[in-house]
């Protein structure tokens, strides 16, 4: 029945374009690889519950070194992961506890409010320890390579947009709905079996549920890429976690510059944070960047960004520029973003897209 809806979402499959901008996404999407958290759970990991972070670290970052092995041995069918053996600790268990450390004081977030959420505590997403949900369903939307996409939305954010169009739920104006992480990963099969394309983790942002999510994909029993929808302001400990676990990102690039991000979204040293997860993204993963064109901000953000990603990323990166701003929310405290874009700024924004030397972007 989708396809009915969205036949690019099939035409997309024989787009050399599309297929350029990802390393293993489709071949995940198609089963013909395993996502990256199956080879995870495969992968043994020997530590202590009490073991401090300064142990926990080195040897995280020594399994994601011999996770990428495995990945390309798997890749290449010089091995079968599936016939590994489990352990009783694994390498997603070792991002699991290490998540769980960071949470209890916590810095998943480009923020670092420090608090412990497991005391009750709250930072500035004012996400506490138990995941929340608004809600969850077969999204037809997305990029038609995502589409369909099993789409799971999350209560709380970690930047307060003024024009954001999911403030509801990124603001708490809804109260949500507890979830725990096996009911999660069965919902998440059900729907992989039912054709998803994925399991998109969005909200709001993933981010503040990091140390969840990498709970639920314990559970987890399908072949599903794991789609990391976020706005790209998390922390460095966070984006050590996400290798290994994250198929594709997809990173909302929003502001070129951070006087920009700070007035319209409260986010200091967002280009820094952004531009360091992008790069990041790119080398332990696929990646796929959107570009909200904001109104007025076609010189100062779309501009930068453009030609940091066509020198920094490549191309070829899959980008989509978006033009479906619209006012929402606070956005009338913005002079300029209390209207929408006119047709000359979306013809200048492929102009610009053209000129950065972009060679795989969309609208």
């Amino acid at each position: 029945m989708w396809a009915l809806v969205r036949p690019d979402a099939l035409e997309v499959l024989h787009d050399e374009k599309a297929r350029k901008g990802y390393r293993r996404y489709f071949d995940v999407m198609g089963d013909r690889k395993l996502a990256k958290f199956t080879i995870a759970r495969k992968i043994p990991a020997f530590f202590a519950e009490n073991a401090s972070l300064e142990n926990l670290w080195p040897l995280h970052e020594k399994l994601t070194e011999e996770f990428y092995q495995l990945e390309k041995k798997a890749d290449a069918k010089e091995i079968n992961v599936n016939d590994l053996s489990l352990s009783e600790k694994s390498y997603l268990d070792l991002k699991s506890k290490l998540a769980d450390r960071i949470v209890s004081n916590c810095h998943l977030c480009e923020r670092h409010c420090n608090v412990n959420r497991f005391s009750g505590e709250l930072g500035y997403c004012k996400c506490g320890p138990q995941i929340l949900v608004s809600s969850m369903f077969e999204h037809l939307g997305e990029e038609p390579e995502i589409t369909p996409s099993f789409t799971i939305f999350t209560m709380g954010c970690n930047l307060t947009c003024r024009h954001c169009q999911n403030w509801t739920i990124s603001q708490w104006f809804e109260a949500g709905s507890p979830a725990t992480a096996p009911s999660l990963a069965r919902a998440i099969d059900r729907f992989r079996k039912a054709g998803c394309r994925n399991a998109n983790l969005v909200g709001g942002d993933p981010v503040p549920w990091t140390h969840q999510w990498l709970e639920v994909f314990k559970h987890v029993g399908t072949n599903v890429p794991v789609f990391w929808n976020t706005n790209g302001y998390y922390s460095a400990e966070t984006a050590k976690l996400l290798a290994g676990f994250v198929d594709i990102y997809k990173i909302d690039f929003k502001y070129g510059n951070n006087d920009c991000a700070t007035r319209i979204s409260n986010a200091p040293r967002f280009w820094e944070a952004c531009t360091r997860n992008l790069l990041y993204a790119k080398k332990y993963g696929d990646l796929l960047i959107r570009v909200l064109v904001l109104p007025g901000h076609l010189d100062c953000c779309l501009k930068p960004i453009l030609h940091w990603i066509a020198k920094n990323l490549g191309p070829e990166t899959r980008t989509n520029i978006m033009w479906q701003y619209r006012p929402e929310y606070k956005a009338n405290e913005i002079p300029e973003l209390r209207r929408s874009l006119t047709h000359e700024e979306m013809k200048l924004s492929l102009e610009i897209a053209k000129e950065a030397g972009l060679l795989n972007y969309i609208t």
